[in-house]
């Protein structure tokens, strides 16, 4: 089996057999996670996981953001440095490609839609986003020439990432290499170094704070008393995120507790397998389904042997989310906490 970092998504890919088939064609299945929140400058890694054999491969890549003037105009050339590399652009670019759904989110939310020429195969946001054939994960070095653009974000987590931004950089176009990031200072950062390159700064200082906002006040509607159990299911095998990861820090925020926390076998990574005993007992009162848009549904979740008395599956509490939005870490990020508020506001305590 092949394994690997989807670029511009805060998330592994891996394929693995499900314990049960989720419809008639599901024997893969693609799990969107968020990545551990490190501290020590590295982030983005590749997980191999197998459940009893598997390896895991943790590849991490330095992040440097720079944060220029706040809603200066930007000068060029300008010299940025990003995700380890320093990046001249000669002058304002104006044919952008984006090979990164969660920068071609931001770079329409802060208003340089009309900068970008081409978008990868999977940044389906926004509608008018001009999606391509063009690979995230695997770039191809003629297919991006072809289209003569004059600056090209790359991820930093694709496949042989360093080898295509060298051989783009020799042909005289400028090349952004974007690290996931592990924190919310360094997503606010992005957006402001996008702002910076695309000279929509204003308009990027403007989405951080409009981010900051939204988020405080998600929190602030719910009024749930601390110590919600809830369980964030990233496949039917029953992989979850504890609170050290990204998207744990998200529930960590609603002073949630998170079952996968405390279960044994946990690793480092902050992604630990758990047993459907172990979520029976653990009886959480609230099931998020990462997992939905891959045909994970609540009726399915009622039907697993045992879960009839969790507490989350009596009371209806079962949470399909939306495609995305738990794996991008652009001004979507909102609504992943909007759908999270929503949810633990329906629980009496």
């Amino acid at each position: 089996m092949i394994f690997g970092s989807k670029p511009g998504r805060l998330l592994y890919r891996r394929s693995i057999r499900p314990r049960r088939k989720v419809g008639p064609h599901s024997s893969v299945l693609f799990s969107p996670i968020f990545l551990p929140h490190l501290f020590e400058g590295v982030f983005m890694f590749r997980a191999h996981l197998k459940s009893k054999a598997l390896l895991l491969s943790i590849f991490v890549f330095a992040a440097v953001f720079s944060t220029p003037a706040q809603g200066a105009e930007s000068k060029y050339p300008l010299k940025v440095k990003f995700g380890g590399y320093t990046t001249t652009i000669a002058k304002l670019p104006k044919r952008i490609i984006s090979l990164s759904p969660s920068a071609t989110e931001i770079f329409f939310a802060i208003g340089a839609g009309s900068q970008i020429l081409a978008v990868d195969s999977y940044s389906n946001f926004p509608a008018n986003a001009p999606i391509t054939e063009l690979s995230a994960y695997e770039p191809s070095i003629e297919a991006i020439v072809a289209k003569k653009p004059d600056l090209v974000l790359l991820s930093d987590s694709s496949v042989k990432a360093k080898e295509v931004r060298n051989a783009l950089t020799k042909l005289g176009i400028a090349v952004l290499m974007e690290p996931a990031p592990k924190s919310f200072a360094e997503v606010y950062a992005q957006n402001t170094l996008l702002g910076q390159v695309t000279n929509k700064q204003a308009k990027a200082l403007k989405l951080n704070g409009d981010m900051r906002r939204a988020i405080k006040a998600s929190i602030a509607k719910v009024k749930t008393k601390p110590g919600v159990r809830i369980f964030h299911e990233l496949d039917n095998t029953y992989y979850s995120a504890t609170s050290a990861t990204f998207i744990g820090k998200v529930y960590q925020d609603f002073g949630v507790v998170n079952v996968a926390d405390a279960a044994a076998g946990a690793d480092t990574s902050g992604y630990p397998q758990l047993s459907a005993e172990y979520l029976v007992k653990s009886d959480p009162q609230v099931i998020f389904l990462a997992d939905a848009q891959y045909g994970e549904t609540a009726a399915i979740v009622s039907m697993r042997a045992g879960w009839a008395g969790i507490s989350a599956v009596k009371n209806n509490k079962v949470v399909e989310l939306p495609a995305d939005i738990t794996s991008r870490w652009g001004p979507r990020l909102v609504d992943f906490y909007v759908v999270i508020g929503r949810a633990l506001s329906k629980i009496s305590g």
